[in-house]
């Protein structure tokens, strides 16, 4: 039996601005524990609409969304940013990551704003994320001493911090050339085959997405 971590059941929604448009359409499915999904399709066809929901950001949606079989609605906006905090790692096309701060403080961030740990066991498991993606010897530098695959690898060790659910990305190769684009395929598809790592990524690159486990192609706010 596989663990549903997450499931998007009967999922419409609408814009209103000027005019009512209908985004998404009666959406329907579930990721289970250590899937690596891709979500393809045109631009404007609602890919990235999808994530926003099932990331909790937007809530003004029709039907239901459960994270670790526990419904997502009627929460408070506090205790969705918990969740996001704790169940969900993102990574973007941009890494965000602040320079003002060192590699290893960076992917501590998320763990130290979650406060279940102490921030000497955040930087232990922080270094350990860091070696998982061969880039421990960069720990104490700053984000711009770094490359811009380097620094997609910073962001996937920051998303995994607080060992999420799920890791959900967005473009995450976007910005990056054929080489690291590559070295980021490999790094998710270990993460989902060695560690059970759930992802669901949004993705423009055809050639990465025929490589993972099951591909969602949506086309004006469906599933085909």
């Amino acid at each position: 039996m596989s663990e549903k971590i997450i499931e998007a059941k009967h999922i419409t929604k609408y814009f209103h601005d000027p005019l009512t448009i209908q985004v998404l359409k009666d959406i329907d499915f579930s990721i289970n524990k250590g899937e690596f999904i891709s979500v393809i399709g045109k631009s404007g066809c609602g890919k990235s609409t999808l994530l926003y929901i099932l990331s909790t950001m937007d809530t003004d949606y029709e039907g239901e969304l459960f994270i670790d079989n526990v419904s997502m609605k009627h929460k408070q906006e506090a205790e969705l940013a918990k969740i996001r905090n704790e169940k969900i790692g993102f990574v973007f096309q941009f890494h965000y990551l602040l320079n003002e701060f060192s590699v290893l403080k960076n992917v501590m961030l998320p763990g130290l704003k979650l406060g279940k740990l102490t921030a000497q066991e955040i930087e232990h498991q922080a270094y350990e994320k860091l070696k998982i993606l061969g880039v421990q010897s960069e720990a104490l530098k700053k984000p711009n001493q770094l490359s811009g695959g380097q620094k997609q690898r910073v962001a996937i060790a920051r998303a995994l911090i607080n060992n999420p659910i799920i890791i959900m990305g967005d473009e995450p190769t976007g910005n990056l050339d054929k080489k690291n684009s590559e070295v980021v395929f490999s790094i998710f598809k270990e993460l989902a085959e060695v560690y059970n790592q759930s992802l669901l990524i949004v993705t423009h690159d055809n050639e990465f997405a025929a490589r993972t486990h099951r591909i969602i192609e949506m086309e004006d706010g469906k599933i085909i």
